[in-house]
């Protein structure tokens, strides 16, 4: 498939189907039980989610940052049908100031999706960026940047692991238009760590 228009419904349908996960695992709500919120982020909130199944949220909690509360929220989650797997990362004394869990969820025609969720304080210095970025990539998007990154993702190789922000800042910054640029663009411009940039 390399229609431009069957890859938009592609897309469109990922997007769909990832809006009915968070619905169907309640995930905000484990969060709100907490006392936290929780907020979409990366590709699902920009609305360039594509092949690669990935669902991700940050969690905010008034400081300070408790980790069995964390966990009590993730076990929420843990039980929920399709749940296959549930990781833990502590990084509050790293770049990121967050706890981080990693699920694997399998849906209802068998395919597995990777839901991240990022819990940090309300006053971390990442509180807020995510969205922002998001929010902004969203906004200068046009008809054919937004394609053009849709397509890209499409032929990226399902063993590479590519973040999302790398498309989107070759493409609307580099000008970058095919999979050969692209890769071009990877090389001059290596992915290491937080990625701190905003269209």
């Amino acid at each position: 498939m390399n229609n431009t228009h069957e890859i938009i419904a592609l897309a469109a349908a990922n997007q769909r189907r990832a809006h009915e996960i968070l619905r169907e695992l309640r995930l905000r709500e484990a969060w709100q039980a907490i006392g936290a919120r929780a907020e979409v982020v990366g590709s699902l909130r920009s609305g360039l989610l594509m092949k690669h199944l990935d669902i991700d949220l940050h969690i905010y909690s008034p400081a300070p940052l408790r980790v069995a509360d964390s966990f009590a929220a993730a076990a929420r989650i843990a039980e929920r049908p399709g749940i296959r797997r549930m990781e833990y990362g502590n990084l509050l004394d790293a770049e990121d100031c967050c706890l981080e869990w990693h699920a694997q969820y399998e849906d209802r025609d068998g395919r597995m999706w990777q839901i991240d969720l990022i819990h940090m304080a309300e006053d971390s210095p990442w509180a807020g960026y995510f969205e922002r970025v998001a929010d902004r990539v969203a906004a200068v998007l046009t008809p054919e940047t937004r394609d053009t990154i849709l397509q890209l993702k499409y032929e990226t190789s399902n063993e590479k692991h590519i973040p999302g922000i790398a498309y989107y800042r070759a493409v609307l910054e580099g000008g970058v238009r095919n999979c050969a640029e692209f890769m071009a663009w990877l090389q001059e411009h290596p992915v290491d760590g937080i990625v701190a940039w905003i269209p």
